[in-house]
């Protein structure tokens, strides 16, 4: 095992190494059509937020106004179902999030590099997932946490 092994095999991640600044993993063109891609998501997923929201506010109303007559179970069925909406409607903010972030690594030119350690992302965990910040080795780790 290595030094930098033995510091992660520790607890303490080795200190992240700023990627150089020639160094591209992708071409101008491939650049902008990956920022295309996140910033049509993006819409995508401000769409869906206020497509949920305004659902959401509609069925608070509904939930408010029909109150008359419920017992426990249908009291506690509208408290599962309203907290059902709000984890969703925290899933589709962190998502957006995420995308913002990809993109503005993107413009500053530290996308695909991992946040942690400074080594480029692999190509197919940015296919899979393109807001990732963290290569595979250091997201594991911080799972394991």
């Amino acid at each position: 095992m290595g030094q930098e092994g033995r510091r992660e095999a520790r607890g303490r991640p080795a200190p992240p190494a700023a990627p150089e600044p020639d160094h591209q993993l992708r071409t101008e063109s491939e650049q902008a059509e990956l920022r295309a891609a996140l910033k049509e998501r993006l819409d995508e997923l401000v769409a869906e937020q206020r497509r949920y929201s305004d659902s959401i506010a509609v069925a608070q109303r509904e939930r408010l106004s029909d109150t008359a007559g419920d017992d426990q179970i249908d009291s506690g069925s509208k408290t599962v179902e309203h907290e059902h909406e709000v984890a969703v409607a925290g899933a589709i903010s962190e998502r957006i999030r995420q995308v913002s972030h990809a993109l503005e690594r993107i413009d500053e030119g530290g996308y695909g590099f991992c946040e942690k350690c400074g080594k480029p992302i692999p190509a197919a965990r940015l296919a899979a997932f393109p807001s990732a910040t963290l290569c595979v080795s250091c997201k594991q780790l911080e799972e394991r946490r």
